[in-house]
């Protein structure tokens, strides 16, 4: 371990080259492009049949398809103008739940369930229910489970809020992003706010209450004038949770981002400006910081559990959920548990010939080893709490510090500048750092420098 590096100057992000560095956004770790083959369907197989079937679990189901493909979009996703293509993933989904059920061998409790995509509520009325029936045949879904969904407001009708409402969901996510007229054109999501009121007196009036709404900065013409208005309007509709996210700009992974203009995008002052703006009007309108991107009222469970150190960072970033597995469902989609990752092939046709043919649709993951879960603890810490103690971490992994004093060394530079104060094994994110918590959190990541894999911006 070295010794104690104090905070040496008072420069804010934009003084560093920190800003513009490459870093994952540590959903995982290790992350997905670390995934390969090796890891197998029977393999995955093996690691269902062993769970523990007093040991409550969470499930993930992804739904790729939307209307529309809008520009920024990041998810895996394709576009569907008609039903028949999402119908018959509706019924891949049903026969992938029956394999999963088979391959566990029990019943196993439920907490937590998240709807994701692309746009879920794309699923007709009847090939939802057919879905949550079959999540019911196969799982105990517990009583005080959350269940939560992503959604396109331009989709939510009263009808749909019925449905949702019928089918046991208890949160949903609008994707807002933004609400002046010139963003939304030029990010080929046109959404007038009248929609959005529509889509929350929905949902409201069927019972679910649970608001989050999903707002994005470092799109193009975003002044700070324009998303202090978004904010503003976002406030008038009283969500309990608002997630931030800096727009990830990678036309080489998502070619369809080649339609932004990328002339018109801010450059890395001009989007910490954005950031800094929209952080500093949810504050004033109420809403705490959780971690890097997300901010609840204070009554909110989220809120509660960040004061306590209870937060927790999976595939849809800070969540309440404490579940030490994840069970994934349809293409993409990636479980977690104890012995590693386990991510279903992203080609749906593939995806639903292997369902059909009666296997577990997996085509890579990650075995973890003792390391991983340590790294993997400590950057969890780090992202969500912005401080660890890293020999306790060790101490409850059963080694000492010396298993990862590497990344201290890694973290000599961003201690100097500013962005972390170590203390012997104690670290600080310090204020200034905050926005850059990613590339503290990175200098425990020993898989980074191993793969020419292309990331997001720190800020």
């Amino acid at each position: 371990m070295v010794a104690a590096m104090a905070q040496k100057t008072t420069k804010t992000p934009l003084d560093l080259e920190y800003a513009t560095r490459s870093v994952p956004r540590y959903t995982s770790y290790p992350t997905a492009p670390h995934f390969d083959t090796s890891v197998t369907a029977e393999i995955y197989r093996g690691w269902l049949a062993g769970l523990d079937p007093t040991d409550p679990i969470s499930v993930y189901l992804h739904v790729p398809y939307c209307r529309t493909i809008c520009h920024y979009c990041g998810c895996h996703t394709k576009g569907a103008r008609k039903d028949d293509p999402v119908i018959d993933y509706a019924e891949g989904l049903v026969e992938e739940i029956r394999l999963l059920g088979e391959a566990i061998g029990r019943r196993l409790p439920v907490a937590h369930i998240h709807w994701g995509g692309g746009t879920p509520s794309l699923l007709p009325t009847e090939s939802f229910r057919a879905v949550v029936k079959a999540l019911r045949a196969t799982f105990d879904i517990l009583p005080t489970v959350e269940h939560a969904i992503e959604l396109d407001p331009r989709t939510v009708r009263e009808d749909l809020a019925a449905l949702l409402a019928e089918s046991g969901v208890t949160r949903a996510s609008l994707g807002v992003q933004d609400f002046d007229p010139a963003v939304q054109k030029a990010i080929g999501r046109i959404q007038p706010i009248e929609t959005v009121e529509r889509a929350v007196a929905a949902l409201r009036g069927a019972g679910i209450t649970a608001i989050n709404f999903d707002l994005m900065y470092g799109l193009p013409h975003q002044t700070p004038e324009t998303i202090r208005r978004t904010i503003e309007l976002t406030h008038g509709f009283a969500p309990s949770r608002i997630a931030l996210f800096g727009y990830a700009h990678v036309p080489w992974f998502k070619k369809h981002q080649r339609l932004i203009d990328e002339a018109q995008l801010p450059g890395a002052a001009a989007r910490f400006a954005l950031e800094q703006t929209a952080r500093s009007a949810l504050a004033e309108f109420g809403y705490e910081a959780i971690g890097l991107d997300h901010f609840a009222l204070s009554t909110d469970e989220m809120a509660v559990k960040a004061k306590s150190g209870e937060l927790h960072r999976n595939f849809q970033g800070y969540t309440t959920d404490d579940a030490g597995t994840l069970i994934g469902i349809g293409c993409s989609s990636i479980g977690k548990m104890h012995q590693g990752f386990a991510q279903n092939d992203p080609d749906i046709g593939r995806w639903r010939r292997a369902v059909d043919a009666g296997r577990l649709p997996i085509a890579k993951g990650k075995a973890l080893d003792a390391d991983d879960r340590l790294r993997a603890d400590i950057i969890e810490r780090v992202m969500c709490d912005y401080a660890v103690d890293v020999d306790a971490v060790c101490a409850a992994h059963g080694v000492t510090g010396a298993a990862v004093a590497d990344a201290f060394e890694r973290l000599i530079g961003p201690a100097r500048d500013g962005l972390v104060e170590v203390d012997g094994a104690k670290l600080r994110v310090t204020e200034v750092g905050r926005p850059l918590v990613r590339i503290v959190a990175s200098a425990f990541d020993v898989y980074l420098a191993r793969a020419a894999a292309r990331h997001s911006v720190a800020v």
